[in-house]
């Protein structure tokens, strides 16, 4: 393997391993809120990218992105509403197979509205011939978005939740449930917020990303599974962790290409997640408590 090769390996690693790591992200603020394994995380990135890419037309590229950003956060916020606010203290494993069949609904609706057809949004800078130049790599200007989105996502949810009261009360929520109810905080409404939140930063993701993997109906279920490994690896509710672990996995997968034909690259991710289960439940970067699967 050539420098030149070894390096484009690289980088293309490092912007798949950020994309993963987006919706990481998502699966993270659900889970520290709610202690659900929302699976229909990576239909709220494909509902972006399809959602801006029918919009564009009509509207402006950064108007067509916030509303695509909207109507999903009111996709997250409907899906808790009506599926997931009225059970009774359900079990993990009930909630999980809920937002299984959600994800299914979303992705066949999505074929019933769009088709089977594969779109993209334009480069939001540039064109994919506009690429700079880092030594004798080149790289497209819309991996630095995808880059910079993430640093803005991990950078403004810590303060977030540092700083802001509704950053704070969902800290509380996820801490001990019974005690911020008698705080006086509305857990429920914490709860609706998580899924808005995740959903939106799913719907920006899929936005950014668009440009470089393309969007179709059912391109939500691979993330999903890349997106809940990510997770895993780096531990439940740990976004830094979730950075790191998912550039580790872009990278295993782009330099896996040079080893095994392309159509096992998603079995890297299928391997790694049941290692980790198996070895390390809690992930690399995460605390043995974070293993088992709090009660909603």
């Amino acid at each position: 393997m050539t420098i030149d090769l070894f390096f484009q390996y690289l980088f293309a690693g490092v912007t798949y391993g950020i994309i993963y790591a987006i919706v990481a992200i998502g699966f993270n603020i659900i889970y520290n809120t709610t202690g659900i394994i929302n699976f229909a995380q990576g239909e709220f990135v494909m509902l972006g990218g399809m959602i801006s890419i029918s919009l564009l037309p009509f509207v402006p590229l950064p108007v067509a992105i916030a509303l695509a950003v909207l109507v999903t956060m009111l996709v997250g916020a409907a899906i808790e509403i009506i599926f997931i606010r009225w059970l009774d203290n359900p079990s993990v494993l009930r909630l999980i197979i809920i937002t299984i069949a959600l994800s299914i609904l979303i992705r066949e609706g999505s074929l019933h509205i769009w088709g089977e057809s594969i779109r993209s949004l334009p480069y939001f800078y540039g064109n994919e011939i506009s690429a700079i130049a880092i030594g004798s790599v080149r790289i497209s200007p819309q991996v630095l978005w995808v880059i910079g989105v993430c640093g803005i996502i991990v950078l403004g949810l810590s303060l977030f939740f540092k700083t802001a009261p509704l950053g704070r009360e969902m800290r509380a929520c996820s801490a001990n449930r019974t005690a911020a109810i008698l705080c006086g905080i509305n857990t429920r409404n914490m709860v609706t917020f998580s899924f808005m939140l995740s959903a939106a930063i799913g719907a920006l993701a899929g936005c950014v990303m668009s440009p470089i993997t393309y969007t179709q109906y059912d391109s939500g279920t691979p993330l999903a599974i890349k997106g809940f490994t990510v997770a895993i690896l780096g531990g439940l509710g740990n976004s830094m962790g979730a950075v790191a672990a998912g550039i580790l996995l872009g990278i295993l997968e782009a330099f896996s290409i040079s080893v095994l034909p392309l159509a096992y690259q998603d079995v890297i991710a299928i391997a790694i997640l049941l290692i980790i289960l198996f070895v390390r439940p809690h992930g690399l970067f995460g605390s043995s408590e974070a293993a088992g699967l709090k009660e909603f």
